[in-house]
């Protein structure tokens, strides 16, 4: 009996997944994923071919950095390999409090507290905090981690219209006047990565200040890129404001983890109720050396930041003369706006044939009708490497008639 039982069940499945595979696929719903036979420099390799790589997070160009391979190595050589435990019992290093030291002192607040990775962080430090007994105001653009962290937490959600402080007000207003949540926190990206924009931080503030809201800021794509690298929180002078500045360590800073900086009471507390933390085998030492590197090199210089901001204006300045719709984007982050989802899965297989990789990015990731290419040039491309890649994009864009 429990063989048919199975058997029924794995028909249920197949059927399951052929038609909504199918749906996807007939939709340009469907994500290829390319394996890279390279690093994940501004050049890279698939299937034999190098392409100009305009989709990747390395911000700074720190994931290929000698400087942060070595430290890597000499940790895997001193420590091994892996922590062997979770934070909680030994698998808590030396290297793991340095690293979160440095970010403390880095990030301007009293004190933090390392993940194993950024959506780990948002899942773990929301819900160690908010419950069903409170509410969360959330930008209705906020990434998913963020999003998931809010749904784990138990408490009611409260979508905001995007950056619209009017909207945000109202309705903290209204969550604070009903009396039903004891606690309320307003929770932002720092940078939006789809759209390249930047929250309004200081009004954000001003509603939080007003109506006593903990304030949480998502910097996963500021930190490293604004505030002379520390971050959009220190971009407006607002360090000693926000409650929790997440950030995460696989972006600018080139490796791998998220991490929350803040009052060394919260961080206290994040230590004994956040989940990933107490139930997750802790960093490896190798990527711990590496971030502990990284953060020393945005301490000691804004270079590469400074070539970062210059090669994204670049580009969108480039893509902007072409004709192609940019967005409201006031950072590096460049989409190129298409709308129609297998058109702009079209455009990317187009760019990828010419010799640039710019992954189409689709629902769910953005809103339906709103696809994109998103463009994110960094501190190791060369003018070079952009001349070639706006020709190439001018080459498709007319011959898909988009421009």
């Amino acid at each position: 009996m429990g063989g048919d039982l199975f058997i029924m069940e794995s028909k249920v499945l197949e059927n399951f997944l052929k038609e909504n595979l199918a749906d996807l696929k007939s939709k340009g719903l469907y994500n290829v994923i390319d394996p890279l036979e390279s690093s994940n420099g501004p050049i890279i390799q698939i299937s034999g071919k190098e392409l100009i790589n305009l989709s990747s997070n390395n911000y700074l160009g720190l994931a290929t950095d000698p400087r942060m391979k070595a430290a890597a190595i000499e940790a895997i050589n001193m420590y091994g390999v892996g922590a062997g435990a979770v934070r909680t019992i030994n698998g808590t290093m030396e290297l793991h409090v340095k690293l979160e030291e440095k970010l403390a002192v880095f990030k301007h607040t009293e004190a933090a507290i390392a993940f194993q990775s950024g959506f780990n962080c948002n899942m773990g430090a929301i819900s160690a905090v908010m419950d069903k007994d409170d509410a969360i105001l959330s930008d209705e653009l906020n990434h998913a981690s963020i999003i998931d962290g809010c749904r784990l937490s138990k408490a009611k959600i409260i979508a905001y219209k995007h950056s619209d402080i009017a909207d945000l007000r109202t309705k903290a207003i209204q969550a604070k006047e009903s009396g039903l949540y004891k606690k309320i926190m307003v929770i932002t990206d720092g940078v939006f990565s789809m759209d390249g924009d930047i929250a309004k931080l200081p009004e954000i503030v001003e509603v939080a200040e007003e109506l006593d809201l903990i304030t949480y800021v998502d910097d996963a794509h500021g930190s490293g890129v604004l505030g002379d690298g520390v971050g959009t929180v220190k971009h407006f002078g607002l360090s000693d404001k926000i409650d929790f500045q997440m950030g995460t360590l696989s972006k600018a800073l080139g490796v791998i983890g998220g991490y929350v900086a803040g009052r060394k009471s919260l961080i206290d507390w994040l230590k004994v109720r956040s989940r990933p933390f107490l139930f997750s085998t802790a960093l490896t030492p190798g990527d711990v050396a590496a971030c502990i590197t990284a953060v020393d090199i945005l301490s000691n210089s804004t270079e590469l930041q400074k070539r970062l901001w210059e090669n994204g204006n670049y580009l969108k300045e480039g893509l902007k003369a072409l004709g192609f719709n940019i967005g409201a984007s006031q950072t590096p982050i460049t989409p190129c706006i298409i709308g129609d989802e297998n058109q702009t899965q079209e455009f990317s297989r187009k760019l990828y044939e010419n010799g640039v990789y710019a992954k189409a990015i689709i629902f769910p990731t953005v809103r339906k009708g709103t696809g994109r290419v998103r463009n994110m040039p960094t501190a190791a491309h060369t003018r070079e490497m952009l001349d070639n890649a706006l020709a190439i994009y001018k080459k498709v864009g007319l011959e898909m008639k988009i421009l």
